[in-house]
């Protein structure tokens, strides 16, 4: 029998999402089934490094959303250790595990709004389950940032491009589509070369991985693979920044043979400015030469 109902406790924990939690109190209240819960013993840990040598700083309370019960809402209020972790010399409130951080949800709540959003609007589900909609509103953008807030624009082959009008303003967002998926890859404001140019920056970055990756074999095929989307797109800007690169393909995966960058080059001719500013230009070259000569020992200090 004892068996039996530690079982069955354990799977009332299990589905609600608080396995490791202990429940030491439990009733219904006007249709709220609430539960007071103590942390597991991992949180008497310091979350950083693990170890147990804490001193107890007293406890505070948090009243959370967890899945509900039937048809019953249900409220959780966790009772957790304030604690001073002796190896990182700090007082802090400790980590509450399987709530989100800085939320009123337990993360199984937020799982429940987030696959049932797929199916209901907002003001329905914040009625059933008794929130706010703010509060579905602020989990169904979270899940949305996470998980489509940097779309992936390396596996792009051809896109289109499309302009929609927003609002009783003639607010106008620019939207790119993955032609091949269907998927919305980007979203601009305004519209024409200005809703784009955002977008041609994220295009840039990817191509910036090109200094990133672990050696020039790799490199080398992520560099083809950007030119032939580029070509493939029907862009013309891409299409040309394509073909430059092909051009100089050689001089480019260089880097990874002679790890040089362009940067003394660009600080002589940081130097070169204010060298002939302070003596309102050089007319004799054969003054002028050995000053460059020496310019790389020069310190300008800027006058403001």
């Amino acid at each position: 029998m004892i068996r039996r109902t530690e079982t069955t406790t354990q799977g009332l924990y299990h589905a609600l999402g608080v396995d490791g939690y202990t429940a030491t109190r439990c009733w219904e209240k006007e249709g709220v089934f609430r539960l007071q819960m103590e942390v597991p013993s991992s949180c008497h840990r310091c979350p950083k490094c693990g170890r147990g040598d804490v001193i107890h700083r007293g406890t505070f309370d948090r009243t959370v959303h967890a899945l509900p019960i039937g048809t019953c809402r249900t409220q959780l209020f966790i009772k957790a250790p304030r604690l001073e972790y002796r190896s990182c010399q700090q007082v802090l409130n400790t980590v509450i595990p399987k709530v989100v951080p800085h939320c009123q949800y337990m993360a199984s709540f937020a799982r429940l709004v987030i696959d049932l959003r797929k199916m209901m609007i907002i003001q329905d589900l914040a009625r059933d389950l008794e929130v706010s909609e703010t509060m579905i509103r602020s989990i169904d953008k979270k899940y949305l940032q996470q998980n489509f807030g940097n779309p992936r624009l390396r596996d792009l082959k051809i896109i289109a491009i499309d302009e929609i009008d927003v609002g009783r303003r003639h607010q106008f967002l620019t939207v790119v589509i993955n032609q091949e998926t269907g998927a919305i890859v980007f979203v601009g404001n305004g519209k024409g070369e200005n809703g784009l140019k955002p977008f041609w920056n994220y295009l840039k970055e990817e191509l910036g991985q090109l200094w990133q990756q672990p050696n020039k074999i790799t490199a080398e095929r992520l560099l083809k693979n950007w030119c032939n989307h580029a070509t493939e797109s029907g862009i013309k800007v891409l299409q040309t920044m394509a073909k430059t690169l092909q051009a100089h393909r050689s001089g480019v995966l260089n880097w990874y043979d002679f790890r040089i960058s362009s940067g003394p080059l660009e600080g002589i001719n940081n130097k070169i400015g204010p060298l002939q500013r302070m003596a309102y230009g050089y007319r004799d070259q054969v003054y002028f030469k050995p000053k460059l000569y020496a310019l790389h020992l020069a310190k300008f200090a800027l006058i403001g």
